[in-house]
């Protein structure tokens, strides 16, 4: 190796992938996941006791979808231009954790459309700087694993926040006292990630330092084929936050819902997240001992699948719960491989800006699925509002499936 080649581009063969700012994102991704899935947990049923219904649950999940679809391109438009990361990922977390504790100072729809939107533009504006430093903090080879494991942290906090909101609820706790806690773990998260994590800086040698500037890499073409399927998926990839919607009104009674009826929900919330966690990992190193296009492709059939089921089968709870850790087994998938594809195919110096432009795409179908999915079940039609989810997430099946057929190469241009 020429020791003249500058440092990014001098591989580390020796390198662990389970270093330091890998753990500390993990640990940053578990804490924030707590917070604001402590506060998702009880919010649907939140705004059930102050006379708010599913299109005001979908009003405000699209709504910050939308927002944080722009804030996530922000924050890989802002990672591409400037070399430090770290401060400005941290920020986000920062203004997540005190946007989702300041949802418990209000009752309004207009506060808390406002508040929701602003927890989802911090997590927006970190999600490609976060997903930027991790990539770079790994070989290649290891992407799908570092991802995986990013996910399952992710996912386990999402199975601990819902499982403390129970707890609360069980011992009689309010709502906004359980909103109230979530500021504790939303700090630990911005404290790891500041703390912990490291940019890894970038300086060529000196026998460089007065050669003109390298032309700037474009984005290959797959990537954009690669785009247009996960937008296509996203159209009917609506918000989670419903499945616990649906459970609790399975069990209501006409349409008065109990304590114990929200616990049944969130339990089964905790379930489906328990779920993504355990089979993330597993499915980030499949990802990368195979294809990974594939193996997403594959999750994105059983999403279309378990939206079918939730279409013709949520009225019945064994179903439910079936079509619950379904769900939670594509989330693991998509929300792994997609990440792990799109830092494979994009060169290092556009892969800040890609994975905000990929986030963003990913963002704008949630909202318009969380849009349509939300009043459709208020005008009472679920079987309409998932069974298009449906239809339009196979859509972006298909469109994967040409993509691989053609022999499209992840390194093609």
């Amino acid at each position: 190796m020429n020791s003249s080649t500058p440092v990014e581009l001098q591989p580390n063969l020796q390198r662990k992938w389970l270093n330091r700012t890998v753990i500390a994102i993990i640990f940053a991704t578990f804490f924030s996941d707590v917070s604001h899935e402590m506060c998702t947990a009880v919010l649907p049923m939140y705004l059930v006791t102050i006379g708010l219904g599913p299109a005001a649950l979908g009003l405000i999940e699209g709504v910050a979808d939308f927002l944080v679809s722009i804030a996530k391109l922000g924050g890989g438009y802002l990672g591409h231009h400037v070399e430090r990361k770290r401060p400005w990922a941290s920020l986000g977390y920062l203004v997540t954790t005190l946007a989702t504790w300041g949802i418990a100072f209000v009752g309004s729809l207009l506060a808390l459309l406002s508040l929701r939107s602003a927890a989802w533009v911090g997590r927006g504006f970190r999600s490609p700087l976060r997903d930027f430093m991790l990539a770079d903090a790994v070989e290649p080879k290891y992407f799908g694993r570092a991802y995986g494991l990013e996910r399952a942290g992710d996912m386990l906090g999402a199975v601990v926040g819902p499982l403390l909101a129970f707890l609360l609820l069980w011992m009689g706790i309010e709502f906004r006292v359980i909103i109230l806690w979530t500021l504790l773990p939303g700090l630990l998260a911005a404290g790891a990630f500041f703390f912990f994590t490291r940019d890894r800086i970038t300086t060529p040698s000196s026998s460089l330092a007065s050669a003109p500037p390298p032309t700037p890499a474009r984005f290959p073409k797959i990537f954009w084929l690669f785009l247009i399927g996960v937008f296509l998926f996203g159209l009917g990839d609506f918000s989670r936050t419903f499945l616990i919607w649906l459970v609790a009104k399975n069990q209501g009674e006409d349409g008065h819902l109990a304590v114990g009826t929200l616990s049944l929900a969130v339990i089964l919330y905790m379930i489906h997240n328990l779920v993504s966690a355990a089979a993330a990992y597993p499915v980030g190193h499949l990802g990368d001992r195979r294809r990974k296009l594939p193996v997403l492709t594959f999750g994105y059939g059983l999403g279309v699948f378990t939206n079918f089921m939730l279409a013709f089968l949520s009225g019945q709870i064994v179903w439910l719960g079936m079509a619950i850790v379904f769900s939670g087994i594509y989330i693991a998938v998509e929300e792994t491989l997609e990440k792990a594809v799109a830092a494979e195919i994009l060169p290092r110096e556009r892969r800040s800006l890609g994975l905000g432009i990929l986030a963003c795409g990913n963002a704008i179908g949630d909202m318009v699925s969380s849009l349509y999915v939300g009043l459709l079940l208020e005008a009472g039609y679920p079987t309409l509002a998932f069974g298009i989810a449906a239809g339009v997430g196979a859509t972006g099946v298909l469109w994967m499936i040409w993509v691989i057929r053609k022999g499209f190469s992840l390194t093609q241009s």
